[in-house]
């Protein structure tokens, strides 16, 4: 079969196959080369999910008629010359305008801030119309119709119109994260109104009016450089989670992206504080000399290639759980938003009839006074042996720790009861608290285990005829790379041969290993990151199962000191907020809220 050159409208429809996968995939192309012209104000306007109608207009720096003509033909770009090391815009492939006009009714308006009247030029299924003038304001307006007319098979891949409006939505955010100065509006026949004012460099303010006002309240500001590489954001207290990770965004030198590297090392940052299946919410701001990092790995720009994946995953990392050391162990405020949720009068006004379904006044701990049986010694006697704390705030788990300073302020309070022997309730300064004692004393176990674990190199179990494991040579040499850090953590291996590796010594805390298992996932493990963390991970779920086993538990009557000293323990350790499971250890009610459910407010 004789080979033969593609046509250029063909050659265009193969790239928009790779550059515009979907109406969201058109809209980002579009967004972000207003952005490079230096846009302040961008207006989007959507139908039917984009595929009718997607037009983007800017206030941009706008093109001549020889930019236009040049816009529209590929490989035609203004933002780098002869060389991809040093990309500082966010489009630069020169493919997103005609592909999309191959595969389109593409039109194209601009006018030049110091020119007197403006151009437009039209692409419709790859074919170019001639130039004409046009009547536009300074700026730029791409106006994209019936997409993938010219190509019928796309649309059957497509999803509803409301999940494609969605994506387009999606988009929309994370640009307007990454560019608070600039003014975003979102708009059209298929959706409601979606504005984002700028907020100049105030980001949080950004942050606040993408992810919700609750996001501020519960954010920790980051702030971190490692070498070459410097890392912003914020990242949100353990207690405040989603139900996915769509509230994790992530930008590197201003390009938002969605990078299996980062979402990973959110993740391991978070670990052991968010419950399973549940995601923390985080926005990382990543930058770095644009020649440590490959933008031009996929047509749509959303993946990117350090050049040290691990100095990026550990910066990640470390930043994140320093954060949350230094100021993570605080509730989230949506806990005392749903316990005031919760709160529910007991009668109606009119009917003193129950408003919760499942509700007696028969059986309520609450119920009204009642003449026949009275305030009698029967109903208090479940009242007993109720300890009556007092203010004093002992620092250790001791009745015969002295007192503290007399002008100490302690954020977790002074405890003033225990109630159903399980839940610690404090007062504050400004309100109350109520702790879970044994998810409290879970994390402070874990928490010790945890720096016993990491402070020596841990017990190890002698194996009695050595495990010899066949593994590629490749993963042999990784392993061996790490051979010492293996063997801090009681792992000891050896090299047995170009391709077998033999484990002679496995953790003590272990227990019985399957280590053909732990060698085959370690090895994975560090051909994928370069690290060697998965044993150590391991070793810490052992730890903090330990710990739930080994905390006070749920039932145990506690002394004042112990509460007490539970409470001042809580404050000086790294991740209090919450137990080994991710779940809320304490709950903070302000006094302001209580005002609010008696009316005073």
């Amino acid at each position: 079969m004789a080979i033969r050159q593609l046509s250029e409208t063909l050659i265009n429809q193969i790239a928009a196959g790779e550059v515009i996968e979907r109406p969201a995939s058109a809209a980002k192309e579009l967004i972000e080369n207003a952005l490079d012209a230096g846009a302040t104000r961008i207006e989007i306007a959507t139908a039917g999910g984009g595929k009718a109608l997607l037009r983007v207009s800017d206030n941009g720096s706008g093109m001549d008629a020889a930019d236009l003509e040049l816009a529209v033909r590929r490989h035609c770009t203004s933002k780098i010359s002869e060389t991809l090391e040093d990309i500082r815009t966010l489009g630069f492939r020169g493919e997103a305008l005609p592909s999309i006009g191959s595969v389109a009714r593409l039109s194209i308006a601009s006018r030049k801030r110091d020119s007197t009247g403006g151009h437009e030029i039209a692409v419709t299924g790859g074919k170019i119309a001639h130039m004409r003038p046009a009547a536009a304001n300074p700026g730029t307006i791409v106006e994209v119709r019936d997409l993938f007319f010219a190509t019928p098979a796309r649309l059957k891949f497509l999803k509803t119109e409301k999940a494609e409006a969605g994506a387009i939505t999606e988009i929309v955010k994370r640009m307007a994260i990454a560019f608070p100065a600039v003014r975003f509006v979102l708009s059209g026949s298929d959706r409601t109104t979606l504005e984002f004012p700028a907020t100049g460099d105030d980001h949080l303010a950004r942050m606040a009016q993408v992810l919700g006002k609750e996001f501020r309240d519960n954010a920790i500001a980051l702030d971190a450089v490692r070498e070459e590489i410097s890392l912003t954001g914020f990242a949100g207290v353990p207690t405040f989670n989603r139900g996915n990770s769509a509230h994790q965004y992530a930008f590197v030198n201003g390009r938002p992206v969605q990078d299996k590297l980062i979402l990973s090392a959110i993740r391991g940052a978070y670990a052991e504080t968010i419950p399973s299946g549940r995601y923390p919410v985080a926005v990382l701001s990543i930058t770095l000399d644009p020649a440590l990092v490959d933008a031009n790995v996929h047509p749509a720009k959303s993946d990117v290639r350090f050049r040290d994946p691990g100095l990026v995953r550990g910066l990640i990392v470390g930043a994140i759980r320093e954060a949350l050391a230094r100021d993570g162990s605080r509730a989230a405020t949506t806990g005392a938003s749903d316990m005031l949720r919760s709160f529910r009068p007991g009668f109606q006004p009119n009917t003193q009839r129950p408003q919760v379904g499942g509700w007696s006044a028969e059986t309520s701990p609450s119920r009204p006074y009642q003449p026949t049986t009275g305030f009698g010694e029967r109903p208090q006697a479940s009242f007993d042996g109720l300890s009556m704390p007092t203010a004093r705030a002992e620092p250790q788990f001791s009745p015969q720790t002295a007192a503290p300073e007399p002008n100490a302020r302690y954020p977790l309070g002074a405890a003033r009861a225990q109630i159903h022997a399980n839940y610690i309730v404090a007062q504050t300064e400004d309100g109350l608290v109520i702790v879970d004692q044994h998810a409290a004393h879970e994390r402070l176990v874990f928490e010790a285990m945890r720096k016993a674990l990491h402070s020596k190199r841990l017990a190890s179990q002698v194996l009695l005829i050595p495990e010899i494991i066949d593994i590629p040579e490749e993963d042999c040499d990784r392993l061996m790379q790490h051979a010492a850090e293996l063997s801090e953590l009681g792992l000891a291996i050896e090299r047995f041969g170009p391709g077998a590796i033999a484990v002679r010594e496995t953790p003590a805390m272990l227990g019985e290993v399957d280590a053909h298992g732990l060698i085959r996932q370690l090895a994975d493990e560090i051909a994928h990151w370069d690290t060697a963390s998965g044993l150590s991970a391991k070793l810490e779920y052992v730890a903090a199962t330990m710990a739930c086993h080994g905390s006070v538990r749920s039932g145990r009557r506690l002394r004042p000191e112990e509460m007490n000293a539970l409470l001042r323990e809580m404050e000086v350790t790294p991740g209090s907020g919450q137990c080994n499971h991710g779940r809320p250890t304490y709950i903070e009610l302000k006094l302001s809220d209580i005002e609010r459910l008696f009316g005073r407010s």
